[in-house]
């Protein structure tokens, strides 16, 4: 992985997000909350008795606003905790291992990215009978069911198709694009996979995909070497990159720049190499994500099962939380309108996402 992360820009009580949220205090745990069997956790009735475990597959640049998020929602809710728990190494049974040591230390919400979208229900449904309220944040499991309460992640293909788009449209319209991206079994990655081909196809065939270079975004040192061999062997022949995953796409914008070929570049997320390449004309445009927001208001719909204050209208529910394409015109100010979705989702949770009792 990176050994700098971006910076983190929450921002969320600036926005009056602060001011919308209510403080949990209800008087019993709803059915959502977990259901019953095995180790159950301890009922809460108020916002100091939640802790909540935030829990990413393992370390990656992308979740680091998580972190920053989830202590906001601690301050903002009166939590009785919040813990930020990497240590999953990519592994589901490493993960599960780091799911059951937090239950075991009396966390009774967690917000997970997991790391086989084909298992993850699983151990869903493993700490549900635990008695512990679960989301999936950041990425829904594969297929149509998902066993926790809800699902806060970006709509993945098309967010993918929103950037293939920008690089089209840098290209002019024609020519021969790449795509580079994650983890091949991945089901986020075939939906990305999947939201580039519809781009590609709206051009009647003026736009050729001359290759999807897969399972690159391990780490940064993963993809410089993969976007290299791309440049070596075919940089020529390339009119536009395309990349839909964190490392491949801050790779792909430093050695274009290097290059010099005339390249169209179009990245995802907000790394300061890429918003670096935005500004000096490297990089044509982004499409940044809303890990904060998934991270703030993950946690606060929690809260409020955990708590008893709500249960979710449709358990399982999919909730895209939000992209952004930015690009010379917008960089400056494109976080005002990721600070906007956020405050947006908190409304749409609280309207129509979780039926609460009258306070």
């Amino acid at each position: 992985m990176m050994n700098t992360t971006r910076a983190v820009r929450v921002g969320l009580s600036a926005l009056g997000i602060a001011a919308l949220v209510v403080t949990a205090g209800c008087s019993t745990r709803g059915a959502t909350g977990g259901g019953g069997g095995g180790s159950a956790a301890p009922a809460a009735t108020s916002a100091a008795q939640v802790k909540v475990a935030l829990v990413p597959g393992g370390a990656h640049p992308y979740f680091q606003p998580w972190r920053t998020a989830g202590d906001q929602a601690k301050t903002d809710l009166g939590l009785g905790g919040v813990t930020f728990d990497e240590t999953g190494q990519w592994d589901q049974a490493k993960q599960n291992a780091a799911l059951n040591s937090l239950a075991a230390q009396g966390y009774n919400a967690m917000g997970i990215f997991g790391v086989s979208p084909t298992d993850i229900n699983s151990t869903f449904s493993d700490l549900k009978s635990k008695g512990i309220t679960v989301a999936s944040l950041g990425s829904c499991p594969a297929g149509d069911v998902d066993q926790a309460s809800f699902c806060l992640s970006t709509e993945v293909q098309q967010a993918a198709e929103k950037a293939a788009q920008a690089a089209i449209t840098a290209m002019g319209g024609q020519g021969v694009l790449v795509h580079l991206t994650g983890n091949n079994v991945d089901s986020n990655t075939q939906r990305r996979i999947a939201g580039v081909k519809q781009a590609i196809d709206a051009t009647g065939g003026k736009v050729r995909l001359l290759t999807t270079i897969t399972d690159i975004d391990t780490d940064l040192q993963t993809a410089q070497k993969a976007v290299s061999d791309l440049l070596s062997a075919q940089g020529g022949q390339i009119n536009g990159i395309v990349s839909t995953a964190y490392n491949p796409a801050v790779a792909a914008a430093a050695a274009v720049k290097a290059s010099k070929l005339p390249i169209k570049d179009v990245a995802i997320d907000d790394d300061p190499t890429i918003l670096a390449g935005i500004r000096d004309g490297s990089v044509s445009a982004t499409v940044a994500q809303n890990p904060a927001g998934q991270a703030y208001v993950g946690t606060w719909a929690l809260t409020k099962l955990v708590t008893g204050q709500c249960s979710v209208a449709t358990p399982g529910v999919a909730i895209d939380s939000g992209s952004f394409v930015v690009d010379s015109k917008n960089v400056a100010s494109y976080d005002t309108e990721r600070q906007a979705k956020t405050k947006a989702l908190l409304e749409q949770f609280q309207n129509t996402v979780l039926r609460c009792k009258a306070q």
